[in-house]
Order: structure tokens, then C-alpha cells, then sequence
């Protein structure tokens, strides 16, 4: 008698925490003309999409360097990072979509073969947006990404700031120009997108990407238009960039968060990351 009682309390209490958990579809794909292939996506849908009618805040989650539209749910566990942050209340229900980005940096190639920041923009945002029940308001949509995501999420918010209102770069993949000038490896990581290393300096295509000089060429109210929260690591081998674009934005005097804890490179720092994130957006989700 005791173990049936026992079994049917367990049935009873464990209801509720099932209840709270989302649903992950991965890899769907999306044709696209601009890039001519097709663009997978992995998308989280809140707990209770299924058996509401609201619409809900979307934030898109950017990948790192080599990674696909899998990486977030596989080593991120997004999904689960995102079912507590709601369920504590620290963050609001929210669609959480999560495209390739490839190796494109997010950005359009300079010899136009992979125009993957337009097909973002002009394609693929307006896809989803009907695909599924979003609010379409610049207040409820957000960006955030590791790594080449994280550097994605910061030029995509600043060339496009009439789209979002939240960014969150996580271990961004930002480099000062002193950094790319004296980078023997420039070829092979960022030849193929930014186009060939000047003898000196960097290209103005470069710059026409670069987060730093993004905050010098942008107008100043219309970055202040969206919040910024950067997140690394004592130990990132990526600090220099992530560092400068603090010291910038203070001299600018562009409201921003930036946090330094703990950590390295790696997964353990961006799942503590991205729940600190969810609950950043989803104060402007809230306003």
C-alpha cells in the first residue's frame, strides 16, 4: 500500500514539471533564393505554444565558428536552459529559433556568393514571423549568439537597429584591428566572407562589419536604441575584443552590461551565460 501511495504521489507532482517543458523541432529547412541553398533551422517553442493562442517574443540564438543549428540544443541545451529560466519566473515565454550560419560570420561575402546577412533580414526573419505565432515588434524581438554568433549578434543589432531591442554577445568573436593585422591565419578563418588582408591595416569592407568600428559609423541614438549585454570569460582566449568594446562604449557613452566571470571557451560558461541573457531580453520583453 505504501508503494502505490508512493507511486501515485510521484505521478501527481511530477505533472507539473513535465507541463513546463518546450518543445525542440530540429534542422527544418528553409528555402531561400538570396543564398540559392536551402537554410536549416533548429526552433524551441514554449511549453504552453500548443495549447495557447498568444503570440510570444522570438529571440534567434547565433552559433559559433564550425557549429550548425544544432550546436545550442546538443552542447548548449538551450531548450532546458530556457525551461527553467521560465519557469522561475526569470524570463518570460519566449520562441527561441536557431539558424545556420555556417562559417558566414553573419555577414553578406565580399564577392556576393553567400549573402547571408540579407537573407537573414529579408527572408528568413519574415518567414518565421508568419511561420509561427511572433510578435513582430522590434520591443519583443532579440539577438544573441557564442562566439562568431556572439561578434553576429552584436553587427546584425548595429547595422539593423530599427530590429531589435536586445542584444547578448556571449564570448564574442571580435577583433581589434591590431588583432587581424597581425593574424597569420586570416586566410583561412576570414578570407573567404571579408575578401583579401590588405599589406596594412584592415579593409573597409572589414570595418563595414567590425562591432568596433560599427560603433563609430552608426548613429549614436539609433544605437542607443538597443541594450547590450557582453559576457566573457577571465580565461577566453577572446578578451582583447570583448574588452574594447566595453572601453568604447563607455567613452561613447552607449548603455551597456558587461560581465567578466569565471570561465573559459566553453560550453559550461555559455549555458550559465545564456540564462543570464534570457533574463536580460526578457526585461524589455516586459517593459
Amino acid at each position: 500500500m505504501n508503494r502505490l501511495f508512493a507511486l501515485l504521489f510521484l505521478i501527481v507532482f511530477a505533472v507539473p514539471v513535465f507541463s513546463q517543458t518546450g518543445k525542440v523541432i530540429e534542422s527544418l529547412k528553409f528555402e531561400s533564393k538570396l543564398v540559392g541553398y536551402p537554410v536549416k533551422y533548429s526552433v524551441y517553442l514554449p511549453a504552453d505554444y500548443e495549447t495557447s493562442n498568444r503570440s510570444y517574443p522570438v529571440l534567434y540564438l547565433l552559433h559559433g565558428y564550425s557549429d550548425d543549428e544544432t550546436g545550442w540544443i546538443q552542447f548548449g541545451e538551450a531548450n532546458s536552459v530556457a525551461d527553467k529560466a521560465i519557469a522561475s519566473g526569470d524570463a518570460t515565454s519566449c520562441i527561441i529559433v536557431m539558424p545556420d550560419g555556417k562559417v558566414t560570420w553573419y555577414a553578406n561575402s565580399f564577392d556576393g556568393k553567400d549573402p547571408w546577412e540579407d537573407m537573414f533580414i529579408k527572408e528568413f526573419i519574415p518567414f518565421v514571423e508568419k511561420q509561427y505565432r511572433i510578435r513582430p515588434q522590434k520591443q519583443f524581438r532579440a539577438i544573441a549568439g557564442l562566439s562568431m554568433g556572439g561578434n553576429g549578434a552584436l553587427l546584425l543589432s548595429l547595422r539593423h537597429t530599427e530590429l531589435f531591442s536586445s542584444c547578448v554577445a556571449m564570448s564574442a568573436g571580435t577583433f581589434t584591428d591590431e588583432e587581424i593585422s597581425a593574424n597569420n591565419q586570416y586566410d583561412r578563418y576570414f578570407g573567404s566572407i571579408y575578401g583579401p588582408k590588405p599589406a596594412t591595416g584592415v579593409s573597409d569592407y572589414w570595418k563595414s562589419y567590425s562591432p568596433l568600428h560599427l560603433l563609430d559609423s552608426v548613429d549614436k541614438d539609433k544605437i542607443k536604441s538597443v541594450r547590450f549585454y557582453i559576457d566573457c570569460g577571465d580565461d577566453d582566449f577572446l578578451y582583447k575584443g570583448n574588452s574594447a568594446l566595453h572601453v568604447k562604449m563607455r567613452d561613447l557613452g552607449i548603455p551597456h552590461e558587461y560581465r567578466v566571470r569565471n570561465g573559459g571557451h566553453e560550453w559550461s560558461y555559455w549555458r550559465t551565460g545564456l540564462y543570464d541573457g534570457l533574463k536580460f531580453i526578457s526585461q524589455e520583453f516586459h517593459r
